[in-house]
């Protein structure tokens, strides 16, 4: 299995503990691409042992994407949380979202860090490019919501 990283960094104004604390269903229904439509099914929150599941609308068939929270620290210059996929669309073999929001001087810097890995290599071509846009559009949502 090859992994595959994405790191994205957005600067927001607030504080990193403000910031963290807003990370609820609100936000995640926030958060959604525009593609593939999806319905948030579930959304418990982002405590050890919290789940998501979401249903992909891909136009072929519903995906249904689940997962587990397994990791959350609250430290005096990052506070982290971890989402894990433990049942993932077709297309993806594995799945780890490191949600990390980083103290600066001046506001905080969110971190969207993701390993990931494909169902096979041939499909990397086509969603490595459509994942990262997907987050890479979070940015513009991040600097308004946190302004």
């Amino acid at each position: 299995m090859t992994l595959h990283h994405i790191i994205i960094s957005t600067h927001v104004a607030q504080d990193y503990t403000q910031v963290f604390n807003q990370f609820d269903a609100k936000l995640f229904e926030a958060l959604q691409p525009p593609f593939p439509p999806a319905e948030v099914l579930r959304f418990d929150g982002s405590e050890v042992g919290n789940e998501v599941h979401i249903k992909l609308f891909t136009g072929f068939k519903n995906e249904v994407w689940k997962s587990v929270i397994t990791e959350r620290t609250l430290g005096e210059e990052e506070h982290v949380f971890v989402d894990k996929g433990v049942q993932l669309p077709s297309f993806l073999k594995y799945w780890e979202h490191r949600h990390r929001v980083r103290k600066e001087k001046k506001g905080s810097t969110i971190i969207d860090d993701i390993t990931l890995a494909f169902a096979s290599p041939l499909l990397y071509p086509i969603f490595y490019p459509a994942v990262y846009a997907q987050f890479a559009l979070r940015k513009p949502i991040y600097k308004k919501y946190f302004k």
